[in-house]
């Protein structure tokens, strides 16, 4: 249960502030014959909530954004404004991508998506991303 807990922390974290990958962690899991549903589920939720965490930062952008730690710089977020406004909501899709995927989630907060329609969109990239490093895993292991 231990290694759950570390990988819902790890992929929590990889969707918010800390430069991580949480994909390692979801291999290493795997490699250690752990559930692959289990995995799916814990490396998601955590992921998920992460994001979420980023869009409660961009709705509250006012009190938050030019602190250090805040997961996105000024150049970031107008980079990524200026794709969510171009390419609407569905650039959610891509809220798991390295670099692009933080601001983007920082920026539908700002820009004030509604919270169903992102965690929908979110749901949908994070998930997709978990099942593809599970079958590529499982289908290199």
């Amino acid at each position: 249960m231990l290694a759950y807990a570390g990988l819902f922390l790890v992929a929590l974290a990889a969707a918010t502030v800390l430069p991580l990958q949480s994909e390692a962690a979801v291999v290493a899991m795997l490699l250690s014959d752990h559930s692959p549903w289990l995995v799916l589920v814990v490396a998601s939720v955590g992921n998920v909530l992460g994001s979420t965490i980023n869009w409660v930062l961009g709705r509250a952008i006012d009190r938050y954004g030019s602190r250090r730690w805040f997961p996105a710089s000024g150049p970031a977020l107008d980079r990524a404004a200026r794709w969510y406004r171009r390419h609407g909501r569905w650039s959610l899709l891509l809220s798991w991508a390295p670099i692009i995927g933080d601001p983007i989630t920082v920026v539908a907060g700002v820009l004030r998506e509604r919270l169903p329609i992102f965690l929908a969109l979110v749901t949908i990239a994070k998930v997709g991303r978990y099942v593809a490093v599970i079958a590529v895993t499982l289908g290199l292991s």
